[in-house]
């Protein structure tokens, strides 16, 4: 079968475009620009990509197109595609009834951390020889590429956004899994969803397709959550949490700033685990991932020691570099809580040591404003920040960064950023970098300017 992606060079569909390609068909793709790093994965696979979307691109007809959900209405493809009435699906749909039916679907969902839980979750059945399948909205360092097919097992983030510009349910629906963590829920995507209640429903339309002897594992300290499955829950349901004795699942943090941590299952400690990474929120994400191994068959001791040796997800406070003793981080931020509690863990390890960030607003959320007021106060951990706020956007963000008491600035070039963060940088300090986007290669840049200080 000849298949053809339209945004084939998004981590998901890119990696929906992989999979369709080791399943056995004939594959090509579209995207508005085809790009590094998935544009290569795709061309050493033998996938064809067209840059833009003209419907030269769709003649011959393939037997199959498969829509992203960033492309609407208006979109010479895709008026093409219902003019010619071609067989077309998204791409969720296309992975549930084509690729995940008869495995084993372990799904990830969240507001936050699904990403670095996947990753997780995929390393500890890979070292527990089970060689998983895996879809994932990164690039996990310990495989190199965002997704692969597998044997058994598959691991798939769950995106609560919505699947296609014909369909407006969350793309998770369409997974149908034997065991999903649920990793916390808050209001986001406000350019799908008017209020936190509409994703709540969506989430539990997930719920409802969980088999009852599939496992949910949920964050026991989430009152979302737990509204949530007080609609219903028909499986087998395990909470866990950051020492809350009432859970199923505990995690303590030993040393602070969370390098090493104590897993417990029903007040029975099961091993410590000492690693790279840090923060509440990868403890919670380290304990959740541990549960749904367990439920996977793996055995607590071989789940610990396997995220002893996790390196991480790229762009996940990721260590760019460290020049002249300065250390630049990027992280994939999209969220007020995401950003605080990547901020707060950096903060405990680095002790006193200043700590310089870059924002880049560029959420549909952040951009709406939706989250003004908790904007403030989740970078109260740093010493100087940068928010890059773009034009189109009907809110004060200086008045966003009044919690900071005069530490916070506000520009709307890059550029400008860039260089008034290298005339405030000194050595010893620790710089993150934190966008959804690709914030115009700012980390990169920066550390040329640093590079070429130091050479001069």
């Amino acid at each position: 079968m000849h298949i053809h992606i339209l945004g084939a060079c998004g981590t998901f569909m890119g990696g929906v475009a992989l999979l369709a390609k080791r399943a056995g068909h004939r594959v090509s793709g579209s995207d508005q620009h085809t790009y590094p790093p998935m544009s290569t994965q795709l061309e050493a696979e033998g996938i064809e990509l067209f840059e833009g979307y003209s419907p030269e691109h769709l003649d011959p007809a393939p037997d199959l197109v498969i829509i992203g959900n960033a492309l609407s209405r208006g979109n010479p493809a895709i008026e093409y595609v219902l003019n010619q009435n071609m067989n077309y699906t998204s791409g969720p749909r296309w992975l549930g009834e084509n690729y995940l039916r008869g495995k084993s679907v372990i799904a990830v969902a969240g507001t936050h951390g699904k990403t670095t839980t996947s990753s997780m979750v995929a390393w500890i059945l890979e070292k527990a020889g089970l060689e998983p399948g895996f879809l994932i909205g990164g690039v996990p360092h310990d495989f190199g590429y965002s997704a692969r097919d597998g044997k058994q097992f598959f691991v798939v983030e769950a995106d609560e956004y919505d699947t296609a510009f014909f369909d407006k349910r969350a793309k998770f629906v369409h997974y149908r899994p034997q065991i999903a963590i649920l990793n916390n829920l808050e209001y986001d995507h406000a350019d799908i969803y008017p209020n936190l209640q509409s994703i709540q429903t969506q989430v539990h339309h997930l719920v409802r397709t969980i088999p009852g002897n599939g496992t949910i594992i949920s964050n026991g300290l989430d009152q979302n959550l737990e509204s949530v499955l007080e609609q219903g829950c028909w499986s087998q349901l395990q909470r866990f949490s950051l020492g809350e004795e009432a859970s199923d699942w505990q995690v303590e943090m030993i040393k602070p700033g969370g390098r090493e941590l104590r897993i417990s299952r029903g007040g029975e400690a099961l091993g410590n685990l000492s690693w790279d990474l840090q923060g509440r929120h990868n403890a919670m994400n380290a304990c959740a991932s541990i549960a749904a191994s367990v439920a996977a068959g793996v055995t607590p001791a071989s789940a610990i020691e396997a995220l002893a040796s996790f390196r991480g997800v790229k762009r996940r406070m990721e260590t760019v570099a460290e020049i002249d003793g300065i250390r630049v981080y990027d992280d994939f931020a999209h969220h007020p809580t995401a950003i605080r509690l990547t901020l707060e863990g950096l903060r405990r390890n680095i002790s006193n040591a200043r700590l310089l960030v870059a924002l880049e607003s560029r959420s549909n959320t952040m951009q709406a404003g939706i989250h003004n007021d908790e904007l403030g106060p989740a970078l109260v951990a740093a010493d100087r920040v940068w928010l890059k706020a773009g034009e189109g956007i009907n809110w004060d963000p200086q008045q966003a960064l009044a919690p900071l008491e005069g530490r916070g600035r506000v520009v709307t070039r890059t550029a400008d950023l860039l260089q008034q963060m290298k005339d405030s940088v000194r050595s010893g300090d620790h710089v993150v970098f934190m966008s959804n986007g690709g914030f115009d290669a700012a980390p990169r840049r920066f550390c040329d300017l640093l590079k070429d200080h130091e050479s001069g």
